[in-house]
Order: structure tokens, then sequence, then C-alpha cells
């Protein structure tokens, strides 16, 4: 099982992660929901598309931007469709 952990709190577990560069996307329905809110952020990858951005709020500490998703990958990057990422100091446990 690969856990997500930030603030203290699982943020998202799941035994069917995909890694792609190294970062685990866990299906969306393996994260909590509660803790994810919209950032407005958006950057643009060459091969998997255009990411969304979550910012995470764990017992009111914010962390911007630190989840990030693929709402329509390229054809490369289907795998991860529905799938969401993590990082600036979210802990990857598995």
């Amino acid at each position: 099982m690969v856990r997500a952990i930030w603030n203290g709190k699982v943020i998202a577990e799941s035994a069917d992660t995909v890694v792609v560069e190294g970062n685990h996307y866990f299906p969306r329905h393996a994260v909590n929901a509660g803790y994810l809110r919209e950032s407005g952020k958006n950057t643009f990858c060459p091969w998997k598309g255009q990411a969304s951005y979550h910012t995470l709020d764990v017992d009111g500490e914010l962390n911007k931007a630190a989840a990030w998703f693929y709402p329509e990958p390229k054809p490369r990057a289907k795998h991860i469709e529905d799938r969401i990422a993590f990082w600036r100091g979210v802990t990857i446990e598995d």
C-alpha cells in the first residue's frame, strides 16, 4: 500500500499507483477530497498535456499547489488520467 502523507494526515492511500518520472499517481477515488482545494495553477508538459493543481488544506495548514493531475492527458499519458500526484513536502511511503 502506498500512502501520501502531509501535516501528519494520510492524503491518499492505494495499492494501485502508477509511477511516472518518479512520481506516484494515485487514483482520484483513493485521495481524500476533503483535503483538496482548487489552486488555479496550471502548467504544461509536452508529452502529458496541461496539468491542473490542488492546494492541500490539512487542519488549517495550506500547502499551495502540492497536488497535480492531468484532466485531459495527451494520448501517451492516458494511463494517468483521473490520477493525482503530490510534491512540495508530501511524503510518499510504500
